[in-house]
């Protein structure tokens, strides 16, 4: 799989962009996929704060990673504004039944394949020798353009999980 994904992120928005991720419990099928790209492009045509348009971007990664991103050099997004994006996940999960505010659950590349692993279960992975310092993990808490970037797809050992972690040190 090829998880270069840095080309079709907006050149013309600001470093500091805001970013939210919101990782799906499991992968869309092709339908649903193409549906929810349809509603995250209908969303960032109409999204507003206070009024003026917000210069956002949506998009639907690896069938699993929905990402929105807010330029706000151009309009400050404001708690309205960000109301609205959180309504329109909450209605993609229930219209989906899937769930993507499970902060529990973390993503890696295992095998080039992307793996859910509900962070109680690290150990699993850990002892089984499926899971090392140089596996590639979804840092889903970046937070500006740059650091998704530069710091979404990163080994484990680069991430937050490096310190608590027995595979983050091998």
């Amino acid at each position: 799989m090829n998880f270069h994904f840095q080309d079709i992120i907006p050149e013309d928005f600001n470093d500091n962009s805001r970013v939210w991720i919101y990782q799906s419990n499991r992968v869309f099928t092709l339908s649903e996929a193409l549906e929810i790209e349809e509603l995250l492009k209908d969303f960032i045509k109409s999204w507003q704060s206070h009024g003026a348009k917000v210069k956002g971007y949506a998009n639907l990664f690896f069938g699993q990673f929905i990402i929105l991103i807010a330029d706000e050099t151009a309009t400050g997004v404001s708690g309205c504004s960000t109301d609205s994006s959180v309504r329109l996940i909450k209605n993609i999960e229930k219209d989906y039944t899937i769930n993507l505010f499970d902060r529990q659950l973390l993503a890696f590349v295992v095998k080039e394949r992307i793996q859910l692993l509900p962070m109680e279960q690290l150990n699993y992975p850990d002892e089984n020798k499926f899971i090392n310092a140089d596996t590639l993990y979804f840092n889903n808490t970046v937070e500006t353009k740059q650091e998704l970037l530069s710091r979404w797809i990163i080994p484990v050992k680069e991430s937050w999980l490096g310190n608590r972690f027995s595979f983050a040190v091998n």
